[in-house]
């Protein structure tokens, strides 16, 4: 089958800050070289250390239906790309071949003219796209209904929303049949429910044969929406496969972020105190960003000066808006007083909690007495959503934990 995008060692290059003398005549230039030499040098040498490459030599195909996701962390290039791909700017070396026709959604109001109506954008867009009016009226009511925006139809779209910018700009991408389909974060400017109707459009788009390029953070939708997925870091292509290969991979290069905490030669002076933290996978190893199927490990080291009797450690899971998830205590009656370490261990298992980013309280005290040591937000990790039936719609409320319930079904005879 032949591709419908190729892509051949393909670099960006731009140039940072401004050179001086942009304004210069020719013979200014050329007597100023001639009386500084090494300065021209010395110039020539940091206009090069100026340059920065938001790609270099990249290099892959996709094929006909094919829905392929792009990630990589701020800064990877993934938004240089899809600019290239949708002929928005110039690659500096390197080509594109394209064999369809393509429509992008890459910002908030790409392609409209803010002077004109929702109703008049929608025919500029698709005689951008080569359609004819009739073929785009025959399309006309549907992108309407699925934008939400009847009654701001004939309303110039510089009076719009963000949000409805998105909804008439997706409508319009999806609805008019492009070959291919370009798709960056915007969609993250709409509602919960949008984005989940968006989600479901992309997946019916590929279904009929369409090409679909989609850049997201939410591994979850990646995960079940994209068939393959492309890893960028620092203008590189790192890889290419199947998207769970791919996520997998990126997950585990960036997974020993704020996992420990190491206490403080202050700490030390105390009878007893939290030596060290430390959130591990079953197996051992520092990692940061889980899954939500994994097993989350938190290893606590203590040191004991003098065991004082009825301490407790605890430990506090909340999440990135301050609730907290719920609380873990291990009575430490068992340590003996001339013990001087030891090690406490919490697991958190698999299917608990949903997709967020937490952080970790520790404590240890004497219930109704008083707090020996309290430690707030001394460790962190994230769990993503690693394909349930929920990661279409990433961003609706569904509470902080899977549900521990046990449920049956009976029909009544």
């Amino acid at each position: 089958m032949k591709p419908i995008i190729k892509v051949e060692n393909l670099s960006k290059r731009y140039q940072l800050g401004n050179r001086q003398n942009s304004y210069s005549t020719l013979s200014e230039s050329i007597i100023n070289t001639l009386r500084s030499p090494l300065k021209s040098l010395k110039n020539r040498i940091k206009s090069d250390e100026n340059i920065f490459w938001a790609l270099k030599d990249i290099n892959f195909e996709v094929y006909p239906g094919e829905v392929i996701g792009i990630i990589g962390r701020n800064g990877a290039g993934k938004s240089t790309l899809l600019k290239i791909l949708s002929r928005i700017t110039k690659p500096t070396t390197g080509k594109i071949n394209l064999y369809g026709r393509i429509e992008s959604l890459l910002e908030v109001g790409t392609g409209f003219h803010p002077e004109l109506t929702g109703r008049e954008n929608i025919y500029l867009n698709g005689a951008i796209l080569g359609m004819k009016r009739d073929e785009i009226s025959k399309k006309f009511d549907e992108i309407v209904a699925f934008a939400e925006i009847e009654k701001f139809l004939d309303t110039e779209v510089k009076h719009y929303s963000s949000g409805m910018y998105v909804r008439l700009a997706f409508a319009i991408a999806a609805h008019l049949e492009p070959e291919i389909l370009i798709i960056d974060e915007v969609l993250a400017v709409g509602d919960a429910e949008f984005q989940k109707k968006c989600l479901g459009k992309m997946d019916e788009v590929s279904k009929l044969g369409r090409t679909v390029i989609f850049v997201s953070h939410q591994m979850g939708t990646i995960a079940q929406l994209c068939q393959k997925a492309i890893l960028l870091e620092k203008g590189e292509l790192l890889m290419q496969d199947k998207s769970n290969i791919v996520i997998e991979h990126y997950i585990n290069r960036n997974k020993t972020i704020n996992t420990s905490y190491k206490a403080d030669s202050l700490a030390a002076k105390r009878e007893i105190y939290i030596e060290s933290i430390a959130v591990l996978n079953d197996k051992n190893l520092d990692q940061s960003v889980f899954g939500h199927d994994e097993t989350i490990c938190i290893k606590v080291k203590c040191n004991v000066q003098k065991m004082i009797r009825g301490t407790e450690l605890r430990m506090a899971v909340r999440d990135i808006k301050g609730v907290l998830i719920f609380t873990s205590d291990i009575n430490l009656e068992s340590i003996s007083e001339t013990n001087r370490d030891f090690e406490a261990s919490f697991q958190i298992p698999p299917n608990i909690l949903r997709p967020n980013s937490y952080s970790l309280i520790f404590s240890l005290f004497i219930p109704h007495q008083f707090i020996i040591e309290l430690l707030e937000d001394v460790a962190y990790f994230s769990i993503f959503d690693n394909g349930t039936k929920y990661a279409q719609s990433e961003g609706t409320d569904y509470g902080v934990m899977f549900s521990p319930c046990e449920t049956s079904l009976k029909q009544e005879i």
